[in-house]
């Protein structure tokens, strides 16, 4: 069984990438700067709640709270 709270570190993983991957498309397909703006800016946030979610992540696999789903 696992987590709740961990399942919501692995949908936040998730959440990530799929920012990642629109900040990517829409940076291909902008028109003017301000989309890169707006593109870079998502891009920084998911890198940044990347790193927090890491950093989560292990302290949950120091406290023994971590399973890897298989």
């Amino acid at each position: 069984m696992t987590r709740q709270c961990n399942d919501n570190i692995r949908k936040i993983f998730e959440l990530v990438d799929r920012m990642i991957e629109i900040a990517d498309a829409g940076d291909a397909q902008r028109e003017d700067s301000g989309c890169g703006i707006l593109y870079g800016v998502v891009r920084d946030s998911a890198f940044k709640i990347r790193q927090l979610a890491v950093k989560e992540r292990e302290a949950h696999i120091r406290k023994g709270w971590w399973r890897e789903e298989g």
